[in-house]
């Protein structure tokens, strides 16, 4: 079975929008190993389309530059690019196609098949979708020590008939720069509890 892994830049109050305006300032070699890690063992790549266009609008020329990036650009290249859209797209970076059918179905298909993982990077509304489905094997925060106040956040105000989703700690790092890499799997759900079941640990006086 495949494994799908998600990475997104998120600030400390959720917010996971537009991150190229904020988050550079954080982004060392710590950061870029972190990033790589992620993609590591993936040889396809979730899009939702406007992370799609962003990464089509920038990675091909930096691949073309032949820059210090350019081996990430080459990389991103050769992977397969499935971009989720209702509506009908063409394409110029190369192996890429638009994912056909429902998402939860077809990604369950392609978790099935054989070959490497598969990745997401940014692209927030898939992540949600797949994370309610059950499909996500890891979810890596980066969480970068700034409050922005306002942006679309990963988890926002509950909708009717939504639920909970619980998550382990599968590990954590911090960063030099403060960042925390924090990266979660599915778990199952801890439970009923309340103030009675919690007072026991509780320390006798403030402090201890």
């Amino acid at each position: 079975m495949r494994k799908i892994t998600a990475g997104l830049f998120i600030s400390l109050d959720g917010v996971v929008e537009a991150p190229n305006e904020w988050h550079f300032p954080y982004y060392n070699d710590e950061m870029g190993a972190a990033v790589g890690a992620q993609l590591a063992g993936a040889d396809t790549i979730l899009f939702g389309r406007r992370t799609y266009d962003s990464f089509a609008g920038a990675w091909p020329e930096r691949e073309q530059a032949g820059g210090e990036d350019a081996g990430f650009a080459k990389a991103l290249g050769d992977m397969r690019k499935i971009v989720v859209s209702k509506q009908p797209l063409t394409f110029s970076w190369r192996n890429s196609e638009q994912l056909e059918g429902d998402l939860v179905a077809t990604v369950t298909a392609l978790k099935g098949e054989p070959g490497g993982d598969i990745g997401l990077s940014g692209s927030v509304s898939v992540v949600r979708q797949l994370l309610a489905a059950g499909l996500l094997d890891e979810l890596h925060l980066l969480v970068h020590p700034i409050a922005l106040g306002k942006g679309m956040r990963l988890f926002g105000e509950s909708g009717e008939g939504e639920k909970p989703i619980p998550l382990r700690l599968l590990s954590s790092a911090a960063f030099s720069t403060g960042v925390l890499n924090l990266v979660y799997g599915p778990a199952e759900a801890p439970g009923d509890a309340g103030y009675e079941d919690a007072k026991q640990h509780l320390a006798q006086k403030p402090g201890e």
